[in-house]
């Protein structure tokens, strides 16, 4: 069963399972009279579904055949890399040069300062953005290409330092490199063989090993992640409890040997409060938590005469609480499992520092309906 569009007089078939989209351009459309994709899909969807397997096969396959490839030369790579005192450049054509702009973005996050370079732009100005302090990380499947090939002499003359991520160490950009990683002779998953796809696979990953290698060497922490990555859940998520809570000074506090009454009338704050008073021993300790919930029951019970007790009677006595230099996943997790609304935030001797109200935690949040986010989302 086939689809038509009439595009200025010319009528375009397509099938049904074709992988073709259901509204085009004017121009798409006319590009497509003549393509290949114009041509119907004879075969099963279990044919196409079995042949875009194949194409996973080919890629994993790849990458699994890097695991051998790994020698003394990428030590010699990552020792490049420590020792580097300026930045780690990536450069590349096409594929490779997408390739090579994901890894810059990888190492930088992760705490290899890092940018790329296009080699076409090197050639007319932008070589000044490299420095002898630099080490340059250059991706070429075949090492031939030419708009690479090109600046390897302005870069070994003012002596930078190359990273070549190759096919073999033979190609122009391998005898060119101070180190050559080899990724070897790939097949591609496409069937002409001819798109780059397993061989681009192979390059992420060689290039993701060298980067997250160099992180791991240098002790890169959780902590140093959340620092270069302040937006989003992942962002939030990785974030210090002390960043979020609210300050002390902004919390209803008390003392525990005081009555209901007194510590109503007296703690006032302005502005949108937590639903809870944070109430210390004579040692300024935490001792425990009264919250707007519990006064409300009090009421309900009508147990009137309480307000006149010592509160510590009533209040909840040693709460759930948190250490303010915590995570905020570590916080949102304790939030959600024990059902509660406002966690105390101490210091290392169990003051009071502040607390987190959950209304707080949800207004920090990042949009849902547009970044489609959670607590343990781990993609940048």
């Amino acid at each position: 069963m086939t689809r038509e569009n009439d595009t200025q007089g010319a009528t375009l078939r397509f099938p049904r399972n074709a992988a073709t989209p259901d509204v085009v351009s004017i121009e798409g459309a006319l590009a497509l009279k003549t393509s290949e994709y114009a041509r119907e899909w004879t075969g099963s969807d279990a044919e196409a579904l079995e042949y875009a397997k194949s194409v996973v096969r080919s890629e994993s396959a790849a990458i699994l055949g890097l695991v051998d490839a790994f020698d003394s030369r990428f030590c010699e790579a990552v020792s490049l890399v420590l020792k580097c005192r300026g930045r780690l450049v990536t450069t590349g054509m096409g594929k490779a040069g997408l390739i090579a702009r994901k890894i810059a973005s990888t190492a930088s996050s992760t705490g290899a300062p890092s940018h790329f370079v296009h080699p076409g732009e090197a050639r007319h100005g932008d070589l000044g953005a490299i420095t002898s302090d630099d080490v340059v990380l250059a991706f070429s499947y075949s090492g031939e290409t030419e708009e690479v090939k090109r600046i390897l002499g302005p870069l070994s003359s003012r002596g930078v330092p190359i990273v070549a991520i190759v096919s073999t160490a033979e190609s122009a950009l391998g005898r060119a490199a101070t180190v050559a990683l080899e990724i070897g002779k790939i097949e591609e998953a496409d069937s002409l063989r001819l798109a780059p796809s397993s061989s681009a696979a192979a390059m992420l990953a060689m290039g993701d090993a060298l980067a997250l290698t160099v992180s791991r060497l240098r002790g890169f922490r959780s902590e140093d992640f959340a620092r270069f990555h302040p937006g989003g859940a992942l962002g939030l998520s990785l974030s210090r409890v002390c960043e979020l809570m609210r300050p002390l000074e902004q919390c209803r506090v008390a003392s525990d040997a005081a009555t209901v009454r007194e510590v109503f009338t007296s703690c006032r704050k302005p502005g949108r409060r937590a639903g809870a008073v944070l109430l210390r021993d004579r040692h300024g300790k935490l001792s425990g938590i009264f919250t707007d919930s519990d006064l409300a029951r009090l009421f309900e019970s009508r147990r009137e005469d309480a307000l006149d007790r010592p509160i510590s009677e009533v209040m909840t006595p040693s709460p759930i609480a948190i250490r303010s230099d915590a995570t905020m996943k570590d916080a949102v997790e304790i939030l959600s499992k024990r059902k509660i609304s406002e966690l105390p935030a101490l210091d290392e001797e169990g003051r009071p520092v502040g607390i987190l109200d959950v209304t707080d935690v949800v207004a920090s949040m990042p949009n849902q309906k547009e970044g489609k986010e959670t607590f343990d989302d781990r993609r940048a």
